[in-house]
């Protein structure tokens, strides 16, 4: 699986900027990525040294537009952890 393919986007939230002072940051990946190709797709795209990888499902959450009842989509959440010293500019110099 090409690394591209593996990450699809960083998570943005509050909790996420919080955790990227501990150098760990939060990814959307591929559902049927297991922790070793996501090491390698970080390793490779960002050039660093990843210590952890922690995976999760997010299940979906009911929402309702107006009258209509549905659920979200559920997708992986990867937390990789990066070795000390090694940073991702996610964001540019914001981070």
């Amino acid at each position: 699986m090409d690394a591209h393919n593996v990450i699809i986007r960083p998570v943005v939230s509050e909790r996420s900027f919080s955790a990227m002072e501990q150098n760990k940051y939060t990814f959307e990946v591929a559902r049927d990525a297991n922790k070793y190709q996501i090491k390698d797709a970080v390793e490779e795209i960002f050039n660093v040294k990843v210590t952890r990888v922690n995976t999760l499902m997010v299940k979906p959450k009911n929402k309702r537009v107006r009258y209509v009842t549905g659920k979200t989509r559920s997708w992986k959440k990867a937390i990789v952890t990066v070795a000390e010293g090694d940073s991702i500019e996610i964001f540019g110099n914001q981070a």
